[in-house]
């Protein structure tokens, strides 16, 4: 596979950077944010939708699919891109989060990870080389090696312990690696243990893959543990890497990580507070179903130009949410990926224009005022 990033520009005043992914799908303009389409879809929206708005890269989970409807069942559809209908770049996360997060309905072995499935508790087993065959059947452009996350909090010696098997794992998944179309990223762990990060950082590195993502942050640590954690991790990974942190889609969060050198973002975040009836704005988050927005026939957020915000009123889509139809909540997933992708085009022209560091301040001063 043909080299798979490329840095076009940095920025002067931050380690932020713009640059491109080449893809067997296309090219991919980084800082990107991934929506998560973890089955398969981007909740409530079609794959044309979320083209429409800006998506060029999505994620699929491995885990999710694994267990419904199954990878078989996808490679027979002639892969994720076919049987979702989705013309872009995919990344496939490796389930290792997921399984991870499933606390006592699985047991960690050093080949891999007994899990019972939370849909109807049959039991299943996860390991490096299965998460390969998996991604490798779905078919997506960049798969994700098989991890151990730990929690926060956790000890030293867990997160060591953890650390040391991501690294066996991620040689299995190389080794286990088939197809060439496909890239695969290491997953970096670590906790919030300085140490452990540079361990983590330089077994992989080793390793020598495509690309690496920061895993492990955003898991219920404070916002300043997790920056603190990137400004000395991205140094670490291989120059001409890209650099991916999983996990985090906050707009807060974003501008932070691209400060610190960050290329890629997923969050389930945008499209799941948009179903509670939660949205972005410049001014902060909109409650939008609380009642004080009754009568409030402006839009969702003035300054946008999404398709909700340019048709609908807050009034509006209130009533929707509130007599639950199904309208209400496309709405403002709509806006809210619009908001999210919209941004993520702000900060790459910022970059490119040399003025990253003041849009960043301008933009954070308004939004976290509320």
């Amino acid at each position: 596979m043909a080299r798979l990033f490329r840095e076009l520009k940095r920025d002067n005043e931050t380690w932020a950077r713009r640059g491109e992914l080449r893809t067997p799908h296309g090219v991919v303009e980084t800082p990107v944010f991934m929506p998560v389409g973890t089955q398969a879809t981007v909740k409530a929206m079609t794959p044309e939708e979320v083209w429409d708005l800006g998506g060029r890269l999505i994620l699929g989970n491995t885990y999710h699919l694994f267990l419904r409807p199954g990878h078989r069942i996808v490679a027979e559809a002639g892969g994720l891109h076919s049987f979702m209908n989705w013309k872009g770049p995919i990344l496939t996360d490796s389930g290792g989060f997921q399984v991870f997060s499933l606390g006592p309905l699985r047991k960690v072995e050093e080949d891999g990870v007994w899990f019972r499935s939370h849909i109807d508790g049959s039991e299943h087993y996860m390991s490096p080389e299965k998460a390969v065959e998996i991604q490798e059947a779905l078919g997506s452009d960049i798969a994700m090696a098989f991890d151990e996350c730990a929690p926060y909090p956790c000890d030293h010696d867990y997160a060591r312990e953890a650390v040391e098997r991501t690294t066996r794992w991620a040689g299995r998944c190389k080794r286990a690696k088939r197809r060439e179309d496909q890239a695969m990223f290491g997953i970096i762990q670590g906790g919030v243990f300085r140490d452990l990060r540079e361990k983590s950082a330089s077994d992989l590195a080793e390793l020598d893959f495509p690309g690496y993502g920061i895993g492990g942050l955003s898991v219920g640590e404070p916002k300043e543990l997790m920056y603190e954690a990137l400004e000395y991790t991205v140094p670490l990974i291989p120059s001409g890497r890209p650099r991916y942190l999983m996990g985090v889609g906050s707009p807060d969060c974003l501008l932070e990580g691209v400060a610190r050198g960050v290329d890629m973002f997923d969050c389930v975040l945008p499209t799941r507070i948009a179903r509670n009836g939660t949205v972005f704005t410049s001014d902060g988050r909109l409650v939008v179903r609380n009642a004080e927005y009754a009568r409030d026939h402006r839009p969702l957020d003035p300054g946008c130009g999404c398709y909700a915000c340019r048709n609908y009123t807050r009034a509006y889509i209130r009533h929707l949410i509130k007599a639950n139809e199904i309208l209400g909540i496309r709405l403002t997933t709509i806006h809210n990926l619009y908001f999210i992708l919209n941004l993520m085009r702000n900060i790459r022209a910022a970059i490119d224009e040399g003025r990253f560091a003041a849009f960043k301040k301008d933009f954070l001063s308004r939004f976290s005022a509320n």
